[in-house]
């Protein structure tokens, strides 16, 4: 059945306030079957009312002849085929949600699959069932085309993508065949941005200390072609130092040793006089006295 939803009354930024769930969550539901549908919204004074389309009705609301409305929610209790259709909320204003289609086959078999569009990336299960059983062996088809047997009545597709949409049915050998049911799916939700860190703000400097430049937070471990460096320059002072100091420490031990020398005691040797020489001077010569310095090393 087409959505014959007017949509001039359709507001977009009202669409989002409300969503409608279905329970079951079935697009396929046997006759006598009761089924619960509600306007799931954010804000209740905008009065949304859960209206239908079907072959019989246009445009009716619940309690009109069908249904038991209680708030925002509809309550069916026994589904019939005439209640098959097109189901959406609307608000005072006009506003509309999301429509969904809802099947009463009338016959044994039906397929469960999901009314609402499945999102992007998920996995898809659909169920074949009799009023009696859920999990006889089905076979399983996709446009037409078969697509592998659930030995329990059900098959998994994992991780949908748009080209796993299109018209899914089920059969169930000595039992029967269920009607098509549309599986759309739709596009993954973008994601908002990461909320701000909860981390405190960076330390940053005074004006006035700005420009200078910050000191190391830990000193760089030494490198071997430094040490290496280090112990060239070392080698070479020594080189060059040694000698010096060498020749100083010979040059001062012989000042010592010279100056140690010109301050030794000089020896007084008194000569003696020879008897002729007394003799002959005996009465007024002097006495020759004979001086001798040694000097020792």
């Amino acid at each position: 059945m087409k959505n014959n939803i007017p949509q001039d009354e359709v507001d977009e930024d009202e669409m989002e306030e409300v969503s409608l769930t279905v329970s079951p969550n079935s697009s396929q539901v046997f006759q006598g079957q009761s089924v619960s549908l509600s306007c799931e919204e954010d804000d209740s004074s905008a009065g949304w009312t859960l209206r239908r389309i079907t072959e019989k009705d246009i445009r009716t609301q619940c309690g009109d002849g069908w249904g038991r409305p209680a708030g925002s929610s509809c309550n069916i209790s026994y589904m019939l085929p005439w209640d098959g259709g097109v189901y959406w909320c609307e608000s005072r204003e006009g506003a509309t949600s999301t429509s969904i289609s809802i099947t009463v086959p009338g016959g044994p078999v039906i397929l469960q699959s999901p009314v609402l569009p499945v999102t992007e990336g998920q996995d898809l299960t659909l169920h074949c069932r009799t009023e009696t059983s859920s999990n006889l062996p089905a076979s399983f088809y996709k446009d037409g085309s078969f697509i592998r047997t659930g030995p329990a009545g059900h098959m998994t597709i994992p991780h949908v993508s748009r080209s796993d949409e299109g018209l899914y049915r089920c059969s169930i050998s000595g039992v029967g065949e269920s009607p098509p049911s549309r599986v759309s799916v739709s596009g993954r939700p973008e994601t908002s941005d990461p909320p701000p860190s909860s981390l405190p703000p960076p330390y940053t400097l005074p004006p006035e200390t700005s420009a200078a430049p910050l000191p190391p937070t830990s000193a760089a471990p030494p490198r071997a072609s430094d040490s290496l460096h280090l112990l060239c320059r070392l080698v070479v002072h020594l080189v060059v130092f040694c000698p010096y100091c060498i020749s100083t420490f010979i040059m001062v031990s012989l000042c010592r040793c010279r100056t140690t020398g010109n301050d030794l005691p000089v020896a007084v040797v008194m000569t003696p006089q020879t008897e002729e020489g007394l003799d002959d001077d005996d009465d007024d010569d002097d006495v020759i006295t004979a001086v001798s310095t040694e000097h020792h090393f």
